[in-house]
């Protein structure tokens, strides 16, 4: 093991990995709209909003779901350690689009 880093560190990096991939095309949605949203009209910012929040939000279920799927094959003790370990490197790497997580926590 590598100083510093968790047991659940390399597992994680591959699962975020394959679910960067695989949601690639609702992390694009989530960035664009996001753009368009910072650049809006006053009158067009709170629909742009509106949509960017939602895109978010299924983003973050998205991500809930993945970690769930495979805490729910682990012990009581050791899922406690695995989501806080997902949740580290999830809310890391997505940021703003992991606040799904940081509501759970």
């Amino acid at each position: 093991m590598i100083f510093g880093r968790g047991r659940f560190h390399e597992l994680v990096q591959r699962q975020l990995d394959l679910f960067e991939e695989d949601q690639a095309s609702v992390l694009a949605e989530a960035h664009e709209l996001e753009a368009r949203w910072t650049n809006a009209t006053a009158e067009e910012s709170e629909a742009l909003y509106g949509e960017f929040q939602l895109v978010v939000d299924a983003f973050g279920e998205l991500l809930y779901d993945a970690r769930e799927t495979y805490a729910a094959t682990l012990d009581e003790r050791t899922a406690s350690d695995y989501r806080a370990a997902f949740d580290r490197a999830a809310v890391k790497r997505f940021r703003r689009y992991a606040t799904f997580l940081e509501e759970d926590g």
